[in-house]
């Protein structure tokens, strides 16, 4: 055996069953074909030691820092038993053969950016980076279709050579295609559901190493289930997506008071386009940020002293003060509110306007709130936030507290199933990497925003078990039923997916290099 096959000897598979649940897959005629050119029939005259010294190659060695995978904000690592890196749907394919025969769980990962284990896994790893070419792209038809693992940053300027562009981002453009599919990822606009609702067809990479091209019309329960589906079907090769012409946005922002905010907030969400509110709970403020499609001239506005030196540099080392002189945080939250007073007005390309500055490392968390207790959800965690800070105490929130919105949708995985959504997310930041108290801040908001009907970003760490799924989302069952399906052994089945899908008793800590406050 190999020296990278012998490193495998004596570990144990991390496979489970998934109970037999209702699902709506019609028969198994919707699956024909999708074993035909599986990896038993493909690789059946290869010995496991030649799969071994055919992917030695796109192996990343285990002296080389990429074996060691953690996320954006280094809150979570794994040191996984292999790491590849293929550049071809062949390799994928022979990968997973190896993971068959060897009983190992992969997980295919792009960049890390979510800030929970969701990627994670401490056994064959797959990062998809390498394949990130675009492979169709039509301005005529608006439409494009691109390897899972490219950069919404390569594609803006893919778009763009094609005069095109996203109708709605997140906040950031660092993830991966793939990434944004599988998570919900979205925007703000309440006629804007979440990004991967424009996606129109996907190609599959199945646990038997078959390929599934899936729609609305074909495959779709497959095409359901991988949409915010958590990496759980399988490997998403290439994604199909709807775009539109390119456009720019103006927006025009505003400082307005907490109550005048929470009492007007139905109104003014409709009132752009792309609504975001960023509230400050030091200041009671909220900086309302409004923008709409424009045709006027690039004006993008910025100042290097106010926005980095002083809302960059100067904020962080209050921060980090704050960790020995906690009321140092409420002093930071009042700067950075004040930095952002007064009312201006910005032009610039659309993904310009939608991402924004994570400024530094941060635990953070993600609620999507049915608009309908929206209001109710924020007063009572403006109650219980206030009383923190007025207590000499009590806890110290940083800031902002990031407010947006979604149109309700049809995808089964979706937060924003079915609903009109507001989307509340919290941090606390992590000055020069730092870590600080963040337990008992997420755990109330956790508990407010679920008591309100709150759904977690997939993307974001919560302590969601099966049952507690099963009441917020009613195609529940039909997606375990796919993943029995598609996925029987469990190959796909990393810690985050047994814990919150199957409802093992999987710490949440596991992935943590030391216990965090």
């Amino acid at each position: 055996m190999s020296s990278l096959s012998s490193s495998y000897a004596g570990l144990s598979s991390s496979s489970s069953s998934i109970s037999s649940q209702p699902t709506n897959i019609d028969d198994e005629r919707q699956y024909a074909g999708a074993s035909e050119n599986s990896s038993s029939s493909r690789f059946a005259g290869r010995s496991t030691e030649e799969l071994y010294k055919n992917l030695q190659a796109i192996t990343v060695p285990s002296s080389s820092p990429r074996a060691t995978f953690s996320n954006w904000a280094k809150t979570y690592f794994c040191k996984p038993l292999a790491v590849f890196e293929p550049t071809n749907v062949e390799e994928c394919a022979a990968i997973l053969e190896l993971a068959r025969r060897e009983g190992k769980v992969v997980r295919a990962v792009g960049v890390g950016h979510s800030p929970s284990d969701l990627a994670f896994t401490n056994e064959f790893m797959i990062r998809m980076t390498r394949m990130n070419k675009m492979l169709e792209i039509s301005t005529e038809k608006q439409y494009f279709k691109a390897e899972a693992g490219i950069t919404l940053d390569d594609l803006h300027g893919e778009l763009a050579r094609h005069n095109l562009a996203f109708s709605c981002l997140g906040s950031i453009s660092e993830q991966t295609l793939g990434g944004i599919i599988t998570t919900a990822t979205h925007g703000t606009g309440i006629t804007f559901p979440v990004i991967c609702k424009a996606v129109t067809e996907l190609q599959v990479l199945l646990a038997d190493g078959s390929q599934v091209f899936c729609s609305r019309t074909q495959n779709s329960d497959i095409f359901n289930a991988t949409l915010s589906g958590i990496g759980a079907t399988g490997i998403i090769l290439t994604v199909t997506m709807s775009v539109e012409p390119a456009f720019r946005l103006k927006e025009h922002q505003e400082t307005l008071p907490i109550e005048e905010f929470v009492g007007s907030m139905h109104k003014l969400l409709r009132s752009s386009q792309h609504p975001r509110f960023w509230w400050f709970p030091a200041a009671g403020t909220v900086r309302c940020c409004y923008a709409n499609r424009t045709t006027e001239a690039l004006s993008p506005g910025g100042n290097w002293f106010y926005d980095r030196l002083v809302g960059y540099h100067a904020i962080q080392l209050l921060l980090f003060g704050g960790r020995f002189v906690r009321s140092l945080n409420i002093w930071a939250g009042r700067l950075a509110a004040w930095l952002a007073t007064g009312k201006t007005t910005i032009v610039n390309e659309s993904h310009r306007i939608f991402n924004v500055d994570c400024r530094y490392p941060q635990h953070t968390t993600e609620w999507a709130v049915p608009l309908r207790n929206a209001e109710a959800c924020i007063r009572e965690f403006r109650t219980w936030i206030e009383g923190e800070i007025s207590d000499p105490s009590g806890i110290r929130p940083h800031f902002p507290i990031e407010i947006r919105f979604s149109a309700g949708d049809d995808l089964w995985m979706s937060p924003s199933h079915s609903e009109e959504t507001c989307w509340i997310g919290i941090v606390q930041f992590k000055p020069y990497g730092f870590n600080i108290p963040y337990h008992k801040y997420f755990t109330h908001f956790e508990q407010v925003v679920f008591k309100h009907g709150g759904r977690p970003h997939w993307a974001k760490a919560h302590e969601m078990k099966p049952d507690d799924l099963r009441r917020l989302y009613p195609r529940f069952d039909d997606f375990r039923g796919v993943l029995e399906k598609v996925d029987p052994k469990g190959m796909f089945r990393n810690e985050y997916v047994r814990r919150h899908i199957l409802g093992e008793d999987i710490d949440l800590r596991v992935f943590k290099p030391t216990k965090l406050p």
